[in-house]
C-alpha cells in the first residue's frame, strides 16, 4: 500500500509539473505577444477583442501561439515568440475564411 501510494503521488507531482509548464507557457507568450502590440505595433489595448494561447501542435517556438482579434479589422492574427531571436513574429493570418502565412 505505501508503494501504491508513493508511486502515485509521483505520477501526481509529474502531471502537475507539465500541466503547470504548459501554463506558464501559454502565459508567457500571450503576455510577450501583447507587450509587442501594445509597444511597437501600437495597437491600443481596448482595440484587442480577444488574445488567447493554444497550442498549435507545430514544432518548436510555433508549437505556443496566441490568436488575436483587433477591433474593426476583419483579420484574425496567429504570433509566436521566437526565443532565439527574442522576437515575436507574426505566423499568419486569417481573412474571410482563408489562412495567409507571412514570410519568415
Amino acid at each position: 500500500m505505501k508503494k501504491f501510494l508513493i508511486v502515485l503521488c509521483s505520477l501526481l507531482i509529474i502531471v502537475g509539473c507539465i500541466f503547470g509548464y504548459i501554463s506558464f507557457k501559454k502565459n508567457y507568450v500571450k503576455n510577450e505577444v501583447l507587450d509587442h502590440l501594445i509597444n511597437k505595433k501600437m495597437v491600443n489595448k481596448e482595440d484587442i477583442e480577444e488574445i488567447e494561447p493554444f497550442i498549435a501542435n507545430l514544432s518548436g517556438d510555433q508549437n505556443y501561439q496566441v490568436y488575436v482579434k483587433v477591433k474593426n479589422n476583419p483579420k484574425k492574427y496567429y504570433y509566436y515568440k521566437n526565443s532565439k531571436k527574442d522576437k515575436v513574429i507574426l505566423e499568419s493570418y486569417e481573412l474571410n475564411g482563408k489562412e495567409y502565412f507571412v514570410d519568415k
